[in-house]
């Protein structure tokens, strides 16, 4: 059962102060803020279900003034307001797990004003959700984990069909000869989803995930990095660091870092978003709508007056739920995302279309125009055609408008489309299969999700063959790039925001190594003679060039870094890098993965999770173990 301090209202769990409330109502004290001064004004009245009866634990607050107090046994709360609110009109809301919120607007006129709640129950809301402690027995509601983290995922008596569910086909990189190919270019990727998606599999459906489910940048990536923020011009930093690879000692892995530099949200450019929220009949598990809304309100609670967000909503048919609204009127915005409820069949498209001609009346000339489309992905009535999709997609980002996309639920996930959507939207792709992730991408990261620092994003690393017999680059397979696309500012590349860090590995097998010889070179030509004069060895290993744009430009702009040829060992922070890489190759069954196992990444991760505030690092120490645990096939 859920604790009556967590059945309050996202804001009401904001503030030790209304943890006290709850603790005083629990002991059978009076609510703090009872005590009143002259013009102060009192607001009491009581929170029943339909049948009259008490909800204790429910909260009331007044979000515009950052007030809320909780409800005692007999459904009673009293709440002061301060005598400077006098004359205002403000917005009540009371909220408990498993009701449909309700809001009233009160005028504060009077020195005592009697509001009642009557919450109806919505089973949407109702269905718990329990997460593993990582020895297999229930442990915690959906908001309570390991050092404060937890996937909150689903724990289900049986595995899940996942017979609905699809991923794009993944051909893994293999080794390349820089003799033959010289250069490695790709598009950064700043997605996570495959990490939390992967996660769900495992933990809530206790399934091994299908091999292309899995993408080993998004993996690698979801964990933050210590890397240092660029100091100079450029919003980007470059680290590079070369050490042995621990499924084959004889090969090299050099880990290449960006990192952007983090920035004051308060000053970031305004906001105008849209949310385009999927209420199709296949939203409406727990996991799905429910968790949708309880994302969007953390979302909501870190937006500022100047910002603007509307919601379009399709199923069946598109339509406007609520239309540019502030960001200070938090309480509209939040009824409205209250107010969602699943029903119908899904045309994406539609709403899609409606999203964006919301997004281009409002837009903000130098701020952040953004369409936040929130999704199982089964897009099934509609524009369905990809490439259709991908014009109208294309043609709106070059207008200035962005799109994020936001994956929800299991049985039916379209991870494929919704990847391709945000990819050529210029936006990111985050799978939410809990609360705290959807803290973790809405809050925690939120200037990487909404605030571009750096746009067309490409990196090209030139490999010495005086050193290098063979390199493969790990992951990124749909990011790949042509050499010469590296520096034509006409192509589209993934975009940086502010705070985040990119991480690629690349595993070299160096001149001499004995598996020199698995590097598959190509027959010789028969009319073109090609020289191939000894290389110099300069003493470098590899040599990293980055191209970027700044947000509003369409030229981009150069930066190099030479990777010289010195092993060192792996500091704590690569280590795990290497841990989370094996077990991403352990999942996709790669021919490449050496003598990478499950218990390999499980040892070197338990070595390296070092400073874990937020505990992302043990959760993937639990999320290794989980698997182990899996039948054998």
């Amino acid at each position: 059962m859920l604790t009556s301090s967590l059945a309050l209202s996202p804001f009401t769990r904001r503030t030790t102060a209304s943890l006290a409330i709850v603790a005083g109502l629990l002991l059978g004290a009076p609510p703090m803020g009872h005590a009143t001064s002259a013009n102060d004004v009192v607001i009491t009245g009581r929170v029943v279900d339909v049948r009259g009866r008490a909800l204790f634990g429910a909260g009331v607050g007044i979000e515009a003034i950052a007030l809320q107090v909780g409800v005692n046994e007999s459904g009673v709360y009293t709440m002061t307001v301060p005598a400077r609110h006098r004359g205002k009109t403000l917005i009540l809301r009371a909220r408990i797990f498993g009701y449909a919120p309700q809001v009233r607007s009160v005028k504060l006129d009077s020195d005592t004003i009697v509001i009642d709640f009557q919450l109806r129950q919505d089973v949407n809301r109702l269905s718990q959700v329990v997460v593993t402690n990582g020895k297999g027995a229930a442990a915690a509601s959906l908001y309570n984990g390991p050092q404060g983290f937890s996937t909150g995922a689903p724990l289900y008596e049986h595995s899940r069909d996942l017979g609905g569910e699809s991923y794009a086909r993944i051909t893994e990189n293999s080794f390349r000869s820089p003799r033959v190919a010289p250069r490695s270019t790709f598009g950064v990727d700043v997605d996570r989803a495959s990490y939390s998606n992967v996660r769900r599999i495992i933990k809530a459906d206790h399934q091994r995930p299908p091999v292309d489910a899995v993408r080993i940048e998004e993996l690698i990536n979801y964990f933050p990095y210590a890397y240092a923020e660029p100091r100079g011009e450029h919003p980007i930093a470059i680290r590079t660091d070369v050490a042995a690879a621990p499924w084959a000692p004889d090969h090299l892995l050099v880990r290449v870092g960006l990192q952007t530099r983090a920035i004051d949200l308060t000053e970031a450019p305004a906001n105008n978003l849209v949310f385009l929220i999927d209420v199709s009949g296949s939203m409406s598990s727990a996991d799905k709508l429910p968790l949708l809304q309880q994302a969007l309100a953390m979302l909501v609670e870190q937006l500022r007056e100047q910002d603007r967000v509307a919601i379009v909503v399709y199923a069946g048919a598109s339509g406007l739920v609520l239309p540019a609204t502030s960001g200070a009127e938090k309480m509209r915005i939040l009824a409205a995302i209250d107010r969602l409820h699943p029903g119908g069949s899904t045309a994406g498209a539609e709403g899609l279309q409606l999203a964006y001609k919301v997004a281009r009346k409002n837009f903000i000339p130098d701020g952040n125009n953004r369409v936040i489309l929130a999704t199982d992905g089964d897009f099934n009535v509609g524009v369905t055609d990809n490439a259709e999709l991908e014009r109208m997609i294309t043609q709106r980002r070059e207008e200035g408008t962005a799109l994020t996309v936001l994956g929800f639920g299991a049985g039916n996930i379209q991870d494929d489309r919704m990847e391709m959507l945000a990819r050529i939207g210029n936006g990111n792709y985050a799978y939410i299969d809990s609360r705290l992730e959807a803290r973790k991408v809405l809050v925690h990261e939120l200037g990487g999700t909404l605030v571009t620092v750096a746009k067309d994003v490409k990196l090209q690393v030139e490999f010495n063959p005086a050193l290098v017999a063979g390199y493969r680059l790990l992951g990124y397979e749909n990011r790949l790039l042509n050499d010469e696309d590296f520096k034509d500012d006409k192509k589209d590349a993934g975009d940086m925001g502010a705070g985040h860090s990119v991480t690629a590995l690349y595993e070299i097998i160096p001149v001499g190594s004995r598996d020199a010889a698995q590097v598959k070179l190509p027959d010789s030509l028969r009319y073109v003679l090609v020289a191939r004069p000894e290389p110099r060895s300069t003493g470098e290993l590899m040599y990293v060039k980055v191209r970027y744009k700044q947000p509003t430009d369409s030229v981009s702009v150069p930066m190099e870094h030479a990777v010289p040829n010195r092993v060192a060992e792996a500091d704590e922070d690569f280590r795990f890098a290497q841990a989370v890489a094996a077990f991403g190759m352990v999942l996709r069954q790669s021919e490449h993965k050496g003598s990478a196992t499950p218990e390999m990444a499980l040892e070197l991760a338990n070595g390296a999770v070092g400073r874990d505030s937020r505990g992302y690092r043990e959760d993937f120490v639990e999320l290794v173990s989980a698997y182990g645990r899996l039948p054998r096939r």
